[in-house]
């Protein structure tokens, strides 16, 4: 047999691309979960943390883009970490979810989103930490709605013995992105079987109104259900506008019993920072405040779509859910082309605040396609976040 000699050339040039290749991946932020070149055309999307009852986190995301099968069925990726997110592997697939959220009920995991891009709305539970998964066949086995809808990895709360999320009816006849969402609620009991579509109830949709704003909204999504100070249920959701560098949030009243949901265009619209991409918000007892992550826009990018501008999050928190104080610059990179750090979902771990990221950034193949179409997920922590009440930017 011939034997087939390596130059030292080759040796150089490979061992200065490993070099290269793990010099770029030190300078991503966090640690990486998950990677996927721009060649593919496929990206991170929806990323979802929690924490097991045993400690373990599990995170997940879907892939969307042209490379995926987001508009067929759509996959998502679910992986864990049994050493505080410092590691993590990848444990299962599921074929039939996207926009979705993974939370802890009765010790059980779950599952919930769309199956595809706009598809029926969907649960699923694993009973083994994420590495299978009930399959949503019917209305016993967890198709809650079908139709079109869509949503993304939004919080599920507990409140007066239920359980409650928000999402967006997207069956409207006008297609178009914005104009085709109606803001609607949904909950069920804290102790039916969640996969059970008949346990659970929805409000009436919201849709799409053409004069708020004055004219200048452009939709609203991706809704969070959060209890008020005074025991009222509210949907916070996200605002599109055309007024550039414009942030704002839109507050949806809910009804006690979860029936019907109630806007009130003239006092609903609040300037929130953050507010033109996803957030999410959750309340903290031992402190009294409410806390989201969110994207802020520095001045110099004031002239461009705020839903564009992704490239700096920042912690904040409040009181009342009106007035709120950002705390803490956690993200930043000076472009905003093709670098973002996004859709962030994240849970309180004692003293601390973990997180993951749909992050564009740089790779040893050029970067991220652009700063939406992400090729990063990956995790942080907030050390000590109570401590940083203290301060505001």
């Amino acid at each position: 047999m011939k034997k087939i000699r390596i130059s030292d050339g080759a040796i150089i040039l490979f061992l200065l691309l490993s070099v290269y290749v793990q010099a770029q991946s030190k300078k991503v932020p966090g640690v990486v979960v998950d990677h996927i070149p721009a060649s593919t055309k496929t990206y991170v999307g929806s990323p979802s943390i929690c924490i097991l009852p045993n400690g373990d986190y599990i995170a997940s995301h879907d892939y969307f883009g042209a490379g995926s099968t987001e508009h067929e069925q759509a996959l998502t990726a679910v992986f864990k970490s049994t050493d505080k997110g410092k590691s993590w592997e990848k444990i299962s697939e599921i074929h039939g979810q996207f926009w979705s959220n993974l939370f802890v009920h009765q010790d059980a995991l779950y599952i919930m989103g769309t199956w595809k891009h706009y598809g029926n709305f969907i649960i699923r539970r694993s009973t083994d930490g994420g590495k299978t998964w009930s399959n949503p066949t019917d209305d016993r086995n967890g198709l809650l709605l079908p139709g079109e809808y869509h949503t993304a990895p939004v919080p599920v709360i507990e409140h007066n013995g239920r359980l409650w999320r928000a999402l967006e009816n997207a069956s409207s006849p006008d297609k178009a992105w914005g104009k085709r969402f109606s803001a609607m609620v949904i909950s069920a009991p804290v102790d039916a079987d969640l996969l059970d579509a008949t346990i659970w109830t929805a409000s009436n949709g919201l849709p799409y109104d053409s004069t708020y704003l004055d004219g200048n909204f452009r939709g609203w999504l991706e809704g969070n259900v959060v209890v008020t100070t005074q025991g009222k249920m509210v949907n916070i959701l996200r605002v599109a506008t055309s007024e550039k560098g414009r942030d704002m949030a839109a507050v949806v009243n809910v009804s006690d019993d979860g029936l019907k949901v109630t806007f009130d265009p003239a006092a609903g619209f609040m300037d929130f920072v953050g507010g033109a991409k996803k957030f999410s918000i959750r309340y903290d007892e031992k402190s009294g405040h409410y806390f989201t992550l969110a994207n802020l826009i520095k001045d110099v990018y004031a002239h461009r779509d705020a839903g564009s501008v992704r490239n700096t999050l920042v912690l904040k928190s409040s009181r009342d859910l009106k007035s709120w104080s950002v705390h803490k610059i956690l993200l930043q990179h000076p472009d905003v082309e093709k670098h973002g750090f996004q859709y962030i979902d994240w849970q309180f771990d004692g003293k601390d605040i973990i997180y993951v990221s749909r992050t564009a950034y740089d790779d040893e193949w050029g970067g991220a396609h652009n700063f939406h179409d992400a090729n990063y997920l990956t995790f942080h922590r907030i050390k000590n976040f109570r401590k940083l009440l203290r301060k505001a930017l």
